[in-house]
């Protein structure tokens, strides 16, 4: 009986392995796809994402156009001067553009020695901080695992080694889930 029992229980706790990460997306999945959707209202399910997603596409073609892109930027601009739509605005477009764009900043994954023992993954943001008085120092910057958040800090050059040969989405991933995932080649 005490072997069945823990079959049963093995098999549903290997079932929850299988299923949970699967539901979990779908669900993530789902529930982006119906609010995206939905902030076009249209009658027909799927129309609404498309267009918003050739709005974002048609919006990019016209802020990359010679013609368009001064008045992106005198928009822009008249943002930067309204004090806390200008800190919350230049706060997300940074963040977006270290992610997309022409200047990705998580594209420099490091391994910085913390102690003679111990070092830590992360990823150069800044290499030249004298405008704080500080050339021998860079900006690394620390995600957290299993959250959206995470710390940066300024470390002596020396102790920051480049990783050469590892794709910095596959750093992320390592990080961001606390180990677990492989970095591969």
């Amino acid at each position: 009986m005490k072997f069945t029992y823990n079959r049963i229980l093995s098999y549903f706790f290997r079932g929850l392995l299988v299923l949970t990460p699967l539901a979990v997306t779908c669900y993530v999945i789902y529930t982006i796809f119906f609010f995206v959707d939905g902030l076009i209202p249209v009658p027909f399910p799927g129309i609404g994402i498309l267009m918003v997603i050739g709005l974002i596409t048609f919006a990019g073609y016209l802020a990359s156009l010679f013609f368009t892109k001064p008045l992106f930027e005198w928009f822009e601009r008249g943002l930067f001067k309204i004090p806390l739509v200008s800190l919350l605005y230049t706060s997300i477009k940074d963040l977006m553009s270290a992610f997309v764009g022409d200047k990705k900043k998580f594209s420099s994954p490091v391994i910085v020695q913390v102690s003679e023992t111990v070092s830590r993954l992360g990823f150069l943001t800044q290499e030249d901080l004298s405008i704080i008085g500080k050339p021998d120092l860079v900006a690394v910057y620390f995600p957290h695992s299993y959250n959206v958040s995470g710390n940066v800090f300024l470390v002596k050059r020396e102790l920051v080694t480049p990783l050469k040969g590892v794709k910095s989405s596959d750093v992320m991933k390592f990080m961001v889930s606390g180990g677990v995932s492989p970095l591969e080649h």
